[in-house]
């Protein structure tokens, strides 16, 4: 799917159910833009407030693109940031200040992630804000809170935190091996901003009742905690293991090498394991004792079931592979290359990569996640490009607070707030 493109257009007269929610937020990298982004998509109004001059610190992330202005955009802030509008503040100056706090008035969410203390050393914390607007829908995701009740408090918190103080690496980390981190990109991150989402959907939902505004919490060693429950519920059950002996958890769960690549497969009932042995033509597995239960399967993987697996899988592709194994109600797949991953036919018909226009001459679109929320009453699309540094300045400031051109143009010229760098017709639509 392209930016600009929408699909589901006939749902488009049902409009979008955030819409007419508005969002001010004073976000960074990864974990709030992507929650942020997520109800954008849904008709949501996000006004990104970024700091005049760097703006968000995912900007300066690696590999980047440079933009039509010369803007130079790195990639955390390319997959996070679509359909919202970029506001760019001296927050550091009294009247840069003033002029969120006024902005605060008129909008119905307020989201921070700026780190341990910032936002309460601005004086835009929960409890600075309350008294004035008690209806207002306060979102602070953290890595491990705002409540100071942590011992972590004031630790720095990427997602590489969170996942390895949840258990999952060490969980996963193979005998006398280090672990694995960021074995699946910035989970800490999207996996707390999801639950940031559920967090403010329900606030809304219980001041439409009230009238009355909360504090939504959500820190990314929680949402951790929450989503890789495996690690400490397994050992819990007497599955737990020493530092460098294997884990063997009573399930096959296994990956196999084939013709071109690799594929992995989940073997975890009796059925499923008389529907395995025949499929790859080892019916005589079903009379050996060795395999008469799931602890066998686990204890015998390395020397009996998987030898078989690699024979029976050499000449065969891993899409050929998994195939097979998923016809006889097997759970196979094969392990998709990054590259292969906007071809799949599924995630071509579910729109889940959208191609971002490259403007700096480079070939090929930058690639960037869909939506995964598909309702029948919303029109998919059409994504926006994300924003250039301060590029809605002016227009969220005379939209929202009445200030004319003379005015906003007194607050450029003192440093207070900033505009695009390269306001050209068409530089980001």
């Amino acid at each position: 799917m392209r930016l600009g493109e929408s699909a589901n257009d006939d749902a488009a007269p049902f409009g979008r159910p955030l819409a007419g929610v508005r969002i001010l937020s004073l976000e960074q990298m990864q974990a709030l833009p992507y929650a942020t982004q997520l109800m954008a998509r849904l008709g949501a109004d996000v006004i990104k407030i970024e700091q005049a001059g760097r703006g968000d610190a995912g900007r300066q992330s690696s590999p980047a693109v440079t933009r039509e202005n010369g803007e130079t955009i790195g990639a955390t802030f390319l997959r996070n940031n679509l359909n919202k509008r970029s506001i760019a503040v001296d927050l550091r100056s009294e009247p840069g200040r003033r002029i969120v706090l006024d902005l605060i008035g008129h909008v119905d969410v307020v989201a921070e992630n700026l780190g341990p203390g910032k936002a309460r050393r601005l004086g835009l914390d929960h409890p600075s804000l309350e008294a004035d607007h008690p209806g207002l829908v306060y979102l602070s995701i953290s890595g491990f809170g705002s409540d100071g009740a942590s011992p972590y408090e004031g630790w720095p918190a990427y997602a590489s935190v969170a996942e390895a103080m949840s258990g999952i690496y060490e969980y996963s980390r193979l005998p006398h091996q280090p672990p694995v981190l960021s074995p699946t990109g910035g989970l800490g991150d999207s996996g707390t901003g999801l639950f940031a989402v559920i967090g403010v959907l329900a606030a809304l939902r219980q001041r439409d009742a009230t009238g009355l505004g909360q504090l939504v919490d959500v820190s990314m060693l929680d949402a951790m905690v929450a989503l890789c429950d495996v690690s400490y519920n397994f050992a819990s059950l007497g599955l737990g293991r020493a530092p460098d002996e294997p884990m063997r958890v009573p399930i096959i769960l296994t990956s196999c090498r084939c013709a071109d690549g690799w594929f992995i497969l989940q073997v975890g009932r009796e059925h499923q394991f008389e529907r395995f042995a025949r499929t790859i033509g080892h019916d005589e597995w079903l009379d050996d004792p060795r395999l008469a239960d799931r602890a066998g399967w686990s204890g015998h993987l390395d020397d009996v079931i998987s030898p078989a697996l690699q024979s029976w899988a050499a000449d065969l592709t891993m899409a050929e592979a998994a195939r097979c194994l998923a016809e006889a109600g097997l759970a196979a797949a094969p392990c998709t290359r990054p590259e292969a991953i906007a071809a799949d036919p599924h995630v071509v018909q579910h729109r889940m990569v959208v191609e971002v226009p490259r403007t700096d001459g480079a070939d090929g679109p930058v690639l960037v996640g869909g939506n995964p929320v598909k309702l029948s009453k919303m029109q998919e699309g059409p994504d926006r490009q994300v924003p250039l540094l301060g590029e809605h300045t002016a227009e969220v400031l005379a939209e929202l607070l009445g200030a004319d051109e003379a005015t906003v143009e007194q607050w450029v010229a003192d440093g207070v707030v900033q505009p695009a760098a390269w306001p050209a017709d068409g530089a980001a639509t």
